[in-house]
């Protein structure tokens, strides 16, 4: 069926008809002028015509066509199999049942059966979990919308069983426009709570890459309780089937606690552990109450370097404790100016004067001690940044009272100073009364100063420990540092003093603490604190160093835990067969996906000849890469393994998004409702009216072929008159 159709105003139609009247008239006019020929009169007839079509185009002409379907309407039914759909909110008379399960169950009593009389009925599932790693997970409602609308031929009615949850592709209500232009209403059923529901969610756990054998590994983590009391709860660190670790925690109503547990591993090799929170009696979704990490755990020494003056008590102690530390292997050298360096156990004649035989240390104490005569060189501060910045090693300050600290001004050492000195305080500030150290909020919690088992106790332990009488002269802390702890009292313009503060400097960490007293910390509990903070200390700045290492290579990963889609930098420290940085290598990396594809890269060298090799890879997915570094000048070749976590799109126990269900359902003038009206929908889709005839329109008045045609004649009449010789 098929009619023409103008758009129109009369006003303007009647001035058309008056413009194509006196166009005739003028033609008739020209041809009388002209000798009233019989070529002149077709020219001038041919060019009322033009005129007349003219004023057609202005009238906007549309060609309409009334099409009626033949085939049998049809009502797609789409079922949301995202992993979000796992969520546990859905009451099911007496029981809550996770969302899947109740999509599940409608799928089997199939309530749109009784629509089959009248509609071809066709059950879809959209959003399922990607059996290839290489896709992205997540909910595309927009995509599921739009294919429902192109693979039929006669679409009456959508009804969307889903939580709302989109997370990929475009937003749904652009599909939700075409399917309201088409005529075809939406029956959308909110699938779970739009709220949460009783819960206790494990949210994550920091484990760390590896940990040292019999030592202390801090794993932080994270719980989230949706409960409107306060729970009080143990959170363990599960072995197999055997609890190594335990953790009181008070969580509060609704409320989201950050707390660590200790662990100490008693064997090596990689081990898988659970970090579990016991389910409370009203919790609804039990299923987010643990979690699995893997962690590696490594024997190893560590060599730390302590560099000072004068053997002062800090010196002393701090001596003692790392001596006695099994796990560390330490070497001290005493510089004075009017001194001869000092001798013993354990020392070295002098400051390490090659970058071979520095280049071993993890950790690095420069005491009270300068650049100068009989001390530090400028060329040992160099090797000192290069050790740090492109090793990997860590670098602690502990000034004292011979001011000396102020000498690396000018020098490679001034840049790495994560503190502003006070030029006019060179032997810094002595106290008229012992002060305390304040962590500050970052301080509370974190590993290098976790004295106790929780930030609270980590608190109260600190604010007891015996006083200083003295600390360095510091203005402020610099850009890009963390200031772990302040002084209780003493300010200036720019707030407290920072005196415990760390920062990251090129692959390495750097620490200053501004006070020569940790060893009073000893006072009536002997080595409880003093050995655990510098311990600790140690083992945190020598980390990176020693995430991968093998005979001949160490291999450090930026960020050390990378997200998909983030770019990781590979820094490599190269050794000869003889132990000493390798510079002039061809270091290759080969890095095999978790789909099984590997791209290879070649490392470049990083000059200062620290045998440091640099590159970089982005990974497209998540999962477990592994990393194979090979040197061809000395043969030797090592593997490790990189941890990428990938973008949670879908996550479980969340509330249902029904504002997106209900906006989807508005646009395309159908109905949003709870699981239990999904019958009354099936009621409405039986009663809905027959779809009307589907109007096409095609305007004649835009279109090209019109236009096309309209030149032409315009051509041909000027053609025309060149004939007649009217030109």
């Amino acid at each position: 069926m098929g009619k023409l159709s103008f758009g129109f105003s009369w006003p303007s139609a009647i001035v058309g008809v008056a413009l194509v009247a006196a166009a005739a008239w003028l033609c008739v006019q020209h041809w009388r002028r002209h000798g009233a020929r019989p070529m002149v009169l077709g020219l001038e007839i041919f060019r009322w015509v033009i005129v007349c079509l003219l004023f057609v185009t202005l009238l906007r002409p549309e060609w309409v066509n009334l099409y009626k379907p033949t085939t049998q309407p049809e009502v797609v039914v789409l079922c949301d199999a995202s992993r979000s759909m796992t969520t546990r909110d859905v009451v099911d008379g007496n029981n809550v049942v996770p969302r899947a399960d109740w999509v599940k169950q409608q799928r089997e009593v199939a309530p749109w059966k009784a629509l089959e009389k009248r509609y071809q009925v066709r059950v879809e599932e959209f959003s399922l979990t990607p059996t290839n790693v290489s896709l992205e997970e997540g909910t595309d409602i927009n995509a599921a919308l739009d294919g429902a609308l192109n693979r039929s031929k006669n679409l009456r009615a959508v009804v969307l069983l889903s939580d709302g949850d989109w997370n990929l592709g475009k937003s749904p209500v652009a599909a939700a426009t075409r399917l309201q232009m088409a005529n075809v209403p939406v029956f959308a059923v909110a699938v779970g709570s739009d709220r949460y529901l009783p819960d206790i969610d494990l949210v994550s756990v920091a484990a760390p890459a590896y940990g040292l054998l019999g030592e202390q590994v801090f794993i932080p983590f994270t719980v989230q309780s949706h409960l409107p009391r306060e729970v009080n709860t143990t959170v363990s660190l599960m072995d197999g089937g055997v609890a190594v670790a335990q953790k009181k925690v008070t969580i509060p109503a609704n409320a989201q606690v950050q707390e660590a547990v200790m662990w100490y591993p008693q064997r090596e090799g990689q081990t898988t552990l659970t970090v579990r929170v016991p389910p409370e009696a009203e919790e609804i979704n039990r299923d987010n109450n643990e979690r699995r990490f893997q962690i590696t755990v490594r024997r190893e020494t560590l060599r730390v370097l302590v560099v000072d003056s004068l053997p002062r008590w800090e010196y002393r102690y701090l001596r003692n404790a790392l001596s006695r530390d099994p796990m560390v292997d330490s070497k001290c050298v005493l510089l004075h100016p009017d001194l001869k360096a000092g001798e013993g156990k354990n020392y070295l004649p002098q400051f390490p004067s090659t970058k071979e035989a520095l280049s071993p240390y993890d950790v690095v104490f420069l005491g009270d001690v300068g650049v100068g005569e009989n001390e530090l060189s400028a060329h040992d501060a160099e090797m000192l940044k290069g050790l740090v910045e492109q090793q990997g090693s860590g670098l602690i300050f502990i000034p004292g009272r011979r001011g000396r600290q102020l000498s690396f001004e000018g020098t490679a050492l001034e840049s790495l100073y994560p503190v502003v000195l006070d030029k006019t305080q060179v032997e810094g500030v002595t106290l008229p009364t012992p002060s305390q150290l304040q962590l500050t909020r970052t301080g509370r919690g974190h590993w290098l100063t976790m004295l106790a088992n929780s930030e609270d106790a980590n608190a109260a332990v600190w604010q007891q420990l015996p006083g200083f009488w003295w600390c360095a002269g510091v203005t402020k802390a610099k850009p890009g540092t963390e200031v772990l702890g302040v002084h209780e009292t003493y300010r200036n313009q720019w707030g407290k003093l920072p005196l415990l503060v760390t920062r990251a400097a090129g692959n390495g960490k750097v620490l200053f603490l501004g006070t020569d007293s940790a060893w009073r910390w000893r006072a009536g509990v002997e080595d409880l604190y003093h050995y655990r903070f510098w311990g600790q200390v140690v083992r945190w700045m020598s980390y990176q160093r020693h995430r991968a290492y093998d005979q001949g290579f160490r291999l450090a990963f930026g960020p050390d835990s990378p997200s998909q889609g983030e770019t990781v930098f590979l820094t490599a420290t190269v050794f000869d067969s003889g132990g000493m940085p390798l510079n002039d290598g061809r270091v290759t990396a080969e890095i095999s996906a978790p789909n099984g594809r590997s791209e290879r890269l070649t490392l470049t060298a990083v000059p200062g000849g620290w045998g440091v090799y640099q590159a970089s890879f982005l990974p497209q997915l998540s999962g477990k890469f592994r990393v194979k570094l090979q040197c061809d000048q000395t043969g030797r070749s090592m593997e490790s393994e990189l941890l990428v976590r990938g973008v949670v799109r879908e996550e479980a126990g969340k509330p249902a998004q029904v504002e997106v269900l209900r906006e989807i359902a508005g646009i395309t003038r159908g109905v949003c409702g709870a699981p239990e009206e999904l019958a009354r929908f099936v009621d409405q889709l039986a009663a809905l009216p027959e779809a009307a005839p589907v109007e096409r329109r095609v305007r004649l008045w835009s279109n090209p072929w019109w236009g096309a045609m309209l030149l032409g004649m315009l051509t041909v009449y000027w053609i025309g008159r060149k004939v007649a010789g009217l030109i």
